[in-house]
């Protein structure tokens, strides 16, 4: 038998250790994402065999009245979260970066909440809203003020589930406190030097040298608005009369609920595409207005 010399031996070693994540990648994600685009050119239902349909499924949507209030759904919620998040943040990120007493006690209690599990923060936010003993209907009862039924009007759920989304502004606070750590004080010493004011240094100063950490909290958060779905599944079931149906709600209803696994297939391709797509546009656009060091971009 032929001996392995060191590297050989080394080289041998890392695929016999790295073996079983190659196997659960190729078993778990690889297959079902190339069988997932097989489907999405079928009509699946599970029970029988895929049957080819082409684009069938794709061109489907375009007449589908619950996949467009899905999508209306799922943009206003991410037009209207996603800026509130990053906002709400960055404001949380700044105060806790002053040199105040207790520091570090804030921030562990501004980041607590996003570390609640979804289903958790799910049913803890079912008693906020309820609209006969919730805690923001008895806050505005108290200043005279009726409350809404919240997640039971179809006026005021969107909104609701928008309001609940600031829950987790912790965690983009500490990814935007990393950030503000990382712009050299004496920059701001030279500022105020020359006469600058805290609104012209946070303007001027703080965000570009941070504009690299917005960027990559934008485009994680539209990411991971596109992709809503406990909220709905556990607090209205896409209701009330589809207010909340968000398009990945929508879509685990057609693949687990009306077994339309084909159709399911197709939408979540689309997703990908449209996420795919935007995210592209906004790295793009981002160039003009993002400033890396040692360079004006990617």
């Amino acid at each position: 038998m032929m001996k392995l010399n060191e590297k050989q031996r080394e080289s041998r070693n890392f695929y016999l250790f790295i073996m079983p994540w190659l196997l659960g990648m190729l078993v778990f994600t690889c297959y079902p994402i190339i069988s997932s685009l097989y489907f999405s050119f079928t009509e699946y239902d599970i029970i029988h065999s895929p049957k080819w349909v082409g684009f069938q499924n794709y061109t489907r949507m375009l007449h589908d009245e619950l996949f467009w209030r899905g999508v209306k759904a799922t943009v206003i919620f991410t037009i209207c979260s996603v800026p509130l998040q990053i906002i709400l943040a960055l404001i949380l990120a700044l105060l806790v970066n002053q040199k105040i007493p207790f520091r570090g006690f804030f921030r562990t209690v501004l980041y607590f909440p996003s570390m609640i599990s979804g289903v958790a923060l799910s049913l803890v936010w079912l008693w906020v809203f309820n609209s006969k003993s919730g805690i923001f209907n008895y806050i505005l009862a108290l200043i005279g003020v009726v409350g809404p039924s919240w997640l039971q009007d179809e006026k005021w759920a969107l909104t609701a589930m928008i309001i609940m989304t600031l829950w987790g502004a912790g965690g983009g606070m500490v990814i935007f406190l990393a950030g503000l750590q990382g712009v050299p004080p004496l920059m701001h010493e030279a500022g105020r030097i020359d006469g600058v004011t805290r609104w012209q240094s946070l303007m001027k100063i703080t965000l570009p040298m941070i504009s690299p950490v917005i960027l990559f909290q934008l485009i994680m958060g539209i990411i991971e608005s596109f992709q809503v779905f406990t909220q709905a599944f556990v607090m209205t079931q896409g209701g009330p009369h589809y207010a909340t149906q968000f398009y990945v709600y929508y879509l685990w209803q057609n693949g687990f609920q009306f077994f339309k696994m084909g159709y399911a297939s197709a939408m979540a391709w689309l997703l990908l595409f449209i996420v795919m797509v935007l995210t592209y546009f906004i790295m793009t656009v981002s160039k003009k207005y993002v400033h890396y060091e040692g360079g004006d971009g990617i």
